[in-house]
C-alpha cells in the first residue's frame, strides 16, 4: 500500500483515542511518516483531542490559524484514524459545508474548529443529516453562551458523537460554570472526554511529558522544558523533534555545548531535519565557527532549496567573510523566495552594496 508515500504527518496535541506509537507504525507501513510536532517537511497536521485539556480556546485558535496559513492540510484525530483505516468511516453523506452553514446558522469559524475536534459525525464535507442536527444544537448552545471549546471538550463524554442527535443539550450551571453543557435538562454533565484504554503506561507518560514540555517552552520556561524533553528522550531516544526542541531550550538558556549535542542528536535520528541543520548553523555562527556554520547552512539548503532563512543567513555569512560574489548570488536567490519583507529589503541593499564595491574594484 503506497497511498501515503511521501506524506509527513505532524501532531499537535496527543491522540485521545489511539496510541501514537501504534499510529506511527501504521503510517510507516503505508510508506508515510508520523512525528510529534511540526516542521518544514510536515504536509499534514493532526490535531489530537487532548490539546483541548492542555490549551485554552484562544491558544488553540492561534495554532490552527498558524498551521492553516502555511498551506498544510489540517486533519482531526478521527479523520486521521479513518485515513489510516484504523477507524470505520461513517455512512455516506452528501451535504456540503455551505449547506450545513446555511441550515444550521452555526458560524463558519465554530464549525471549522468543532469539525477539527470531532464534534460531528464527519470531520469534513460532505456532512450528514445527523451533522446538521448537531450543528443546530451547537448553534443553540453558542447562542446560550457556550464557546466552541466548551462544546468540543464536552461532547465526547457520552459516547459516539452521533448519539447526541437524539438528546437535549443545554447550557447551564449547576456548579457555577456559565458555559458548562448539560445533557437532558442537566441530569448528566458533559465534562471531559471518553478515552479508550489502548496504550501502555509509557505511551501515556510520554505524551503527557511532551505536552507539558511544549507548554513550558511556549511560556519560555526553558530550563524546565529542557528537563521535561530529556525525560521524553529517556523513554524514546529516537524522537528527532524532541531532541530538536530540547536543543532550542538549552540554547535559549545559555547551554550552547549541550544544545549542539542535541541538534546533532536530532540530525542523527532524522538526517533530513532541515531546521536542525539550520539552528545548529546559527549556534556555530554564534560561537564564531564560521566554516562549520557555512557547511550546515549549505546542507540545509541542499535539503530544502526553498528555505529562505537559510539562504539569507548564508548570504550574510559569505558577506562577512568577504566573499562578495557568493553573498550576492545568495541574496539574489533569497529575493526569488521573498520579495516583499524587511529581509527582502535588506537583501536588495546588500546586492546594491556588493555591486557598488565590485564596480569600484573593477574600475581600480
Amino acid at each position: 500500500m503506497t497511498a501515503l508515500a511521501g506524506t509527513v504527518f505532524g501532531t499537535i496535541g496527543a491522540l485521545a483515542a489511539f496510541p501514537l506509537r501504534l499510529a506511527a507504525r501504521e503510517v510507516e507501513r503505508q510508506l508515510g511518516q508520523l512525528r510529534r510536532g511540526v516542521n518544514r517537511r510536515t504536509t499534514h497536521v493532526v490535531f489530537g483531542r487532548t490539546l483541548l485539556a492542555k490549551a485554552g480556546d484562544a491558544e488553540i485558535e492561534r495554532r490552527v490559524a498558524a498551521e492553516r496559513a502555511t498551506g498544510r492540510k489540517l486533519i482531526s484525530e478521527n479523520g486521521f484514524l479513518r485515513l489510516l483505516g484504523l477507524m470505520k468511516p461513517p455512512e455516506a453523506s452528501a451535504m456540503s459545508l455551505q449547506s450545513l452553514l446555511d441550515q444550521s446558522r452555526l458560524a463558519a469559524s465554530d464549525l471549522d474548529l468543532l469539525s477539527l475536534f470531532d464534534a460531528f459525525e464527519h470531520d469534513c464535507e460532505p456532512y450528514s443529516f445527523r451533522d446538521l442536527i448537531l450543528a443546530r444544537k451547537y448553534a443553540g448552545l453558542v447562542a446560550g453562551g457556550a464557546s466552541w471549546g466548551a462544546i468540543a471538550r464536552s461532547v465526547h463524554r457520552s459516547g459516539p458523537v452521533a448519539s447526541l442527535t437524539a438528546k437535549s443539550l443545554n447550557v447551564g450551571s449547576q456548579h457555577g460554570r456559565a458555559d458548562a453543557i448539560y445533557l437532558d435538562g442537566g441530569r448528566s454533565e458533559l465534562d471531559g472526554q471518553l478515552l479508550f484504554d489502548l496504550g501502555s503506561p509509557d505511551d501515556d507518560t510520554l505524551e503527557e511529558l511532551f505536552a507539558d514540555a511544549e507548554a513550558a517552552e511556549e511560556a519560555e520556561r526553558h530550563e524546565q522544558a529542557a528537563a521535561l524533553y530529556q525525560r521524553c528522550l529517556a523513554i524514546d531516544r529516537t524522537d528527532a523533534i524532541t531532541a530538536f526542541n530540547r536543543a532550542n531550550c538549552l540554547r535559549a538558556s545559555g547551554h550552547a555545548a549541550e544544545a549542539a549535542h542535541d541538534y546533532a542528536r536530532a540530525i542523527k535520528c532524522d538526517p533530513g531535519f532541515v531546521e536542525a541543520w539550520f539552528n545548529l548553523a546559527g549556534l556555530m555562527s554564534d560561537e564564531g565557527r564560521e566554516a562549520s556554520a557555512r557547511r550546515h547552512l549549505q546542507k540545509a539548503i541542499a535539503l530544502d532549496a526553498n528555505y529562505a532563512d537559510a539562504v539569507f543567513n548564508l548570504a550574510r555569512l559569505e558577506f562577512d567573510a568577504g566573499n562578495l560574489a557568493e553573498a550576492r548570488r545568495h541574496w539574489a536567490r533569497y529575493l526569488e523566495l521573498d520579495a516583499n519583507s524587511e529581509w527582502a529589503r535588506m537583501a536588495t541593499k546588500g546586492i546594491q552594496f556588493v555591486d557598488l564595491q565590485l564596480a569600484r574594484m573593477s574600475a581600480s
